[in-house]
């Protein structure tokens, strides 16, 4: 972390039940307190495990606000065993949540990731005609940032070059600790703007190019939901 100039800074480089007894339990309560047109009472709770079991995990966060006869069922670790891996499945699921609603990006997140790198539409007509993005002759091309602070492609990258570069994150403050401006630099070129994507995964531009972090849930500090067909 090196300061440049008053207020930026720029980074480089009890005991246990069995399940019969929690589903009897659940459709108890379910009959005594779900309303006549709640799935819960029409469909039963049987049947409600089956579904909760075919949402993604988005759709079922959602479902644990509904009642507390949802919440019995949708909080379960039985759903979310097969959605989520770890030991408390809905808590890192909670936590990714709150991880994907953050702008701020840091070294590791941009070292974590693989990236998608195309020119954008303004770019000079001679960079467009070597990326695959436009003349669609090939994959994305890739970026991959490192942590000594450079920056590689993969080998036969036409735009690359094989010319050395190297990154740094440029954030800049106002009054109490409030950010005024954030973006990633590459070398000289024009910085670029960082945001959050739907499925969590970032996004890096400006009017020339941009880069776009491949979602890598099923991986450790990975990006975006795992999503299953429903």
């Amino acid at each position: 972390m090196v300061g440049a100039r008053d207020g930026e800074e720029i980074e480089e480089s009890g005991g246990r039940r069995r399940r019969g007894e929690e589903e009897r339990d659940t459709a108890a309560e379910a009959e005594a307190g779900a309303g006549a047109g709640d799935p819960m009472a029409v469909l039963g709770p049987d049947i409600m495990w089956k579904v909760m079991g075919l949402l993604d995990a988005g759709s079922v966060a959602r479902c644990i606000v509904v009642s507390q006869w949802w919440y019995e069922i949708a909080a379960a670790d039985r759903v979310w065993a097969p959605k989520v891996r770890g030991a408390s499945r809905l808590a890192a699921y909670s936590i990714s949540i709150m991880d994907g609603k953050r702008a701020r990006i840091v070294k590791e997140d941009l070292c974590d990731h693989v990236w998608e790198f195309h020119f954008r539409e303004a770019a000079p007509e001679y960079w467009r005609n070597l990326d695959p993005f436009w003349n669609g002759t090939a994959p994305p091309m890739r970026r991959y940032f490192n942590l000594d602070g450079s920056q590689t492609a993969d080998p036969h990258d036409e735009v690359w070059g094989g010319h050395e570069c190297t990154y740094c994150i440029v954030t800049s403050y106002v009054g109490d600790s409030q950010i005024r401006n954030h973006y990633v630099r590459i070398n000289r070129w024009p910085g670029m703007r960082v945001s959050r994507k739907e499925d969590w995964s970032w996004e890096m531009s400006n009017n020339l190019y941009c880069y776009n972090s491949v979602p890598d849930a099923e991986k450790d500090g990975g990006t975006g939901p795992l999503f299953f067909p429903v």
